[in-house]
């Protein structure tokens, strides 16, 4: 994800979760994996955007798993941030991603994360889209 458009950073607790939550994202645009994986809790908990509820990955190896699997199956996609809201050791990141398909035909998804960061690393993401 790109650096983020709006932020809200009032305080010391406010920049550090901006600068880890811009740090992971960036990792995960990129698709490095060890990146990211140096970025979560070991208790972290990843929900992901699959109706109706979401796929549920809990542990630090399963997050770290189930972001492989994202960072294989979309060589092409990419990650942009629209907006990031920061209040204490939470924050909401607006994003949009966009893919070609294997037919040639360009696609995209909004959404939106709800992110909860913990001793300076990812805890908990929880993925939202729009549609």
């Amino acid at each position: 994800m790109t650096t983020p458009d709006t932020t809200d950073t009032t305080n010391g607790t406010d920049t550090t979760t901006l600068a880890v939550v811009t740090a992971f994202n960036d990792a995960f645009n990129t698709r490095r994996v060890d990146a990211v994986d140096g970025l979560l809790t070991d208790d972290c908990v990843f929900e992901g955007t699959t109706p109706p509820d979401g796929e549920r990955h809990a542990g630090r190896d399963a997050v770290r798993d189930a972001f492989a699997g994202v960072f294989a199956g979309a060589v092409d996609g990419v990650f942009t941030t629209e907006e990031t809201i920061v209040a204490g050791e939470r924050a909401v990141v607006r994003w949009r991603y966009d893919w070609v398909a294997h037919d040639g035909r360009p696609g995209h998804v909004r959404g939106v994360d709800v992110l909860t960061v913990r001793d300076g690393r990812i805890a908990e993401k929880l993925a939202y889209v729009k549609g």
